[in-house]
Parts: C-alpha cells; sequence; structure tokens
C-alpha cells in the first residue's frame, strides 16, 4: 500500500502538517508534484519564476533523497494522472495542504471527488496561511473582513496562530521508497528547457529558488534583532541597489518557507525589547498577506473589475500602446523605466516601487485597466501571488482598499526622495548613465549639447515621456471624483426602499 502526499505549494519539509499526515500512515510515501505540460505552455509565468520553480523542486528532491524518499514530478494534469497513480500505485491515501484560490478549489473539488471514486482517502491540512480562512470568517460573524484593521482585530480576537510542528528530519522504514521508484529518471524534476526557458537569455539569479535558500534567509535577517525591531515598511528605501526589504515573498508563495514560522520566529526576535507594531512592522506584512488571502478566497471575480463586488466601477479606456510602452520600460519616465526594467530582469521590485508603477498605470498618468497591469506583474514577479496581486492592484488604482485616489506619487519627485542621484536609474538605465544628477529624473529638460554629452539624445536612444504628468494627473483626478461620485449615487438609489403604492379608494 502507498500514501501519497500532493506537493502543490507548501514546497518544503518544515512544518508541513499535510505532509506529516502522509508520514503517519506507516506506508510508502509517494511525494508527488505534477507538472502540468498544458500549464507550462500557456500559463502566463515569466522565465525568472519558472527558473524559481525548478530551483525550488530541486531543492525539495534533494531534501527528500536524504530521508531515503524523492520528489515524483508527474507530466500530465491533475485530472488525468492521479486515478492512474492510484491504481499502479496501489494507494490508499492522499493528503494535500488546503489552497484557497478559485481554480485550485475546483480543481481539487475533481480530484477529491476521482479519489474517492477510487476508494481513496483524502486528508487536507492548512499550512499556506497563518488561521484556516473559514475561522476568520466565523470569527467575524460570517462575513469577509473588508479593511485590514478588522482583519488585525480578528487575528487578535483569536491569537497567534498555532506554533510551527517542526521539520521532518527522518522517515520511519516503512515509509521508504524501493531501489527502482527512487531511481526511475522519468520522476525526475524538470529541467529549464522543459519549462520552456532558454537558459541562455536568463539574467544573473539572485534569489535562488527552495527551502534551503528561504531558511537561510530568513535566519540572516532574525540574527538582525535591532533592524526587525525598528523595521516600517513605509520607511524602506524603493530604489536602494541592494534590496532594503527580506525579499521572503517569493519564498511565502511558493512555500518554500512557512508563515508560521516566520511568525514566531518573529515573537521571539520581538520578546523582551520595543519594536513596531502592524500594519508597518515585519509582523504586520504576515497580516497583510493573510487579509487578501482571505478576502480573495471569499469574493467572486476578484481578479477582475466586472462583477467583482468590492471593487469599484471604473471607466478606464485601454490603449495598447501606452500599455506596450509602461510594460517594456519606454515611457520616457526614467524611475518609471528602472523600475520596470529591473522586474523585468530580476524577478522583484521594491513594494514602493511597484506602488509607483502601479499608480503610474491607471489612476496617475496613463488610465490604463489595473487588470492589465496585474497580468504583468503575474507574468514577471517571482512572489506573483494570484490574491495578493489582485488587492494589491485594487489598492495602488484606489478601486478597493483605498479611498484617497488624490494621493498620486510623481514619478519624478518620488524617486529622488530615496535617490537624489540617481544611481539606481543608471544601473538600470545604463544608457541614462552619464547625465548629470540635476536632469536624470527629467533627461528631457537637459539642453542638447548636455544630452550629447552623456551619449544620449532624448527621442533618439532614449524616448520622449509619453504623458505630460503634470497635465494628465489633474484630468485623471476629475475622472476619479467622477467615478466615486456616481458609484456613491448607484449605492444610494440601491439602498433606497421601493415607493410605496397608493391604495385604491
Amino acid at each position: 500500500m502507498t500514501t501519497i502526499h500532493w506537493f502543490r505549494k507548501g514546497l518544503r519539509l518544515h512544518d508541513n502538517p499535510a505532509l506529516l499526515a502522509a508520514v503517519r500512515e506507516g506506508t510508502e510515501l509517494r511525494p508527488v508534484f505534477v507538472l502540468d505540460p498544458w500549464f507550462v505552455k500557456n500559463a502566463k509565468v515569466g522565465p525568472n519564476r519558472w527558473r524559481f520553480l525548478a530551483q525550488t523542486l530541486a531543492d525539495l528532491d534533494a531534501g527528500l533523497r536524504k530521508l531515503k524518499s524523492r520528489l515524483f514530478v508527474v507530466r500530465g494534469s491533475p485530472e488525468e494522472v492521479f486515478p492512474k497513480l492510484f491504481k499502479t500505485w496501489d494507494v490508499k491515501r492522499i493528503t494535500w495542504e488546503l489552497d484557497t484560490e478559485p481554480y485550485a478549489r475546483t480543481r481539487d473539488e475533481r480530484v477529491e471527488k476521482l479519489a474517492k471514486e477510487c476508494g481513496v482517502e483524502v486528508a487536507c491540512r492548512v499550512g499556506h496561511t497563518l488561521y484556516r480562512v473559514e475561522k476568520i470568517i466565523d470569527a467575524n460573524l460570517g462575513k469577509t473582513p473588508l479593511t485590514y484593521q478588522s482583519l488585525q482585530k480578528l487575528a487578535n480576537k483569536l491569537g497567534h496562530p498555532p506554533k510551527p510542528i517542526g521539520t521532518l528530519t527522518e522517515l520511519p522504514e516503512p515509509c521508504h521508497l524501493q531501489e527502482e521508484a527512487a531511481s526511475n529518471a522519468s520522476y525526475d524534476p524538470p529541467s529549464l528547457k522543459e519549462l520552456g526557458v532558454k537558459e541562455e537569455k536568463l539574467e544573473p539569479c539572485f534569489y535562488p529558488g527552495g527551502e534551503t535558500e528561504a531558511l537561510a534567509r530568513l535566519e540572516k535577517y532574525m540574527e538582525r534583532k535591532s533592524w526587525v525591531c525598528k523595521f516600517e515598511k513605509p520607511k524602506t528605501s524603493p530604489n536602494s541597489l541592494q534590496p532594503s526589504t527580506t525579499v521572503l515573498s517569493p519564498y511565502l508563495k511558493f512555500g518554500c518557507l512557512s508563515p508560521r514560522t516566520m511568525y514566531h520566529q518573529l515573537l521571539q526576535v520581538y520578546k523582551g525589547s520595543s519594536h513596531t507594531q502592524p500594519p508597518v512592522s515585519l509582523l504586520g506584512q504576515l497580516l497583510w498577506r493573510e487579509f487578501f488571502y482571505t478576502v480573495g478566497a471569499t469574493t467572486p471575480n476578484f481578479d477582475r473589475m466586472e462583477g467583482n463586488p468590492v471593487c469599484r466601477q471604473i471607466p478606464w479606456v485601454r490603449d495598447e500602446k501606452l500599455m506596450d510602452a509602461w510594460t517594456h520600460a519606454r515611457t520616457g519616465y526614467p524611475f518609471i523605466d528602472a523600475i520596470m526594467t529591473q522586474l523585468r530582469k530580476e524577478g522583484w521590485v521594491h513594494h514602493l516601487a511597484r506602488h509607483a508603477v502601479a499608480c503610474f498605470l491607471t489612476r496617475g498618468d496613463l488610465w490604463q485597466p489595473w487588470e492589465d497591469g496585474m497580468k504583468v506583474f503575474e507574468e514577471l514577479l517571482l512572489d506573483a501571488d494570484w490574491s495578493l496581486n489582485a488587492g494589491n492592484w485594487m489598492w495602488l488604482s484606489a478601486s478597493a482598499f483605498f479611498n484617497s485616489y488624490f494621493r498620486v506619487y510623481s514619478p519624478i519627485a518620488f524617486g529622488k526622495n530615496t535617490d537624489k542621484h540617481g544611481d539606481y536609474i543608471r544601473k538600470y538605465l545604463p544608457q541614462l548613465a552619464k547625465y548629470p544628477e540635476s536632469f536624470i529624473y527629467e533627461p528631457w529638460k537637459a539642453p542638447l549639447g548636455v544630452q550629447r554629452a552623456a551619449g544620449c539624445i532624448i527621442g533618439q536612444d532614449y524616448p520622449r515621456p509619453i504623458v505630460d504628468h503634470s497635465v494628465v494627473m489633474k484630468r485623471n483626478l476629475e475622472r476619479m471624483g467622477q467615478a466615486y461620485r456616481a458609484g456613491k449615487e448607484k449605492k444610494a438609489s440601491e439602498a433606497k426602499p421601493p415607493p410605496k403604492k397608493k391604495m385604491k379608494k
């Protein structure tokens, strides 16, 4: 008899309740990751994230082999492969970690039905979030909390999430694999070529995937006790040449790092010391994650404007040329283009940099739909997470959660606050590297002689601004005001009781 543990997220050996539930069965353990070739070909995943996944699967496989097991990477859709595996491997039980995303829930329902038809028991455990989403909803009297403050109050009411359950360091002998299964190369982790990635075109890897790197990175930052205690997210720099935050988000997204492990390590660091508080503290960042997971799990059409009950209906105007210029770092605003260049090259940018480019694309300058920006981030970010990506784009476009639409990030002044010399721009837009400090954020204002001396002519070697920020910002503020007023009027009319019918005499 065999027990399968199905890895999806939760790609780790530490604090993995679903994996330990499989081990407790005391039968041969077969850890499985399903790689769907259709998904590889059609999903909106960029080469950096495919590389991160490949590294993560290789790291997980190496960790399992030390335990006399291995990772079985099975090609095909879950609905196709599991009925075959259930029969071929004589499977009696399958475990997996709960996933809150709509697609995943639908998929899991289908697999669970297939398992029951094959006489296979299913066991699911919470591991990707701090709390079970339903527990938060129940604590809020059956309603989804729609503000961070309400989520924070509920978390305080529920108390600290469960402590992590430790690391799987050895397997009971009955769980060990037979030699033939352990050496079958057809189940090996995928190569970059199989994932459609041309390795020679990849940029240097700054954030290797896998649990090993995740735990090392966590330890590195937890050792900086004073830094952790003083951490305030808004006070970190969006354009420092080295990340001013932990860059643990990709590892949390893939489940290489347990959120409960990070949470409780933060509590230990804070113990006996004064420290910052949510929402700006590091622990507060985990609660932001929990907030968007909760709202995303219970809101219809959360990743789009139409049919989304929490999202304002704003009349964005699609313009392919504007969208393409933003996507490929050709807006003519060096700060914006440098951020989008870093994103494409490295797969990560600071959260305030994300704020700047998202505001620029939507309500600030280009008036493009937030869904289109979300899809670009979905492709390029290492930490592209369905709930967080959609939630943040609604926030930054002032479509939901955030009402101060008049607070617009300047594509010129904002970057200067933390990098007045423009070193960040010079790094990611080398064509502007020789521009003097006085023109690095607004190179179109430089005299032609200065442009020639810098070896970069605006309109020839680097684009002119595609819009005039000072003009379009005012126009867009008017548009946002109109959209907000229209939304209030609609709500008011919907809230009015129907007129009473006059009684006939």
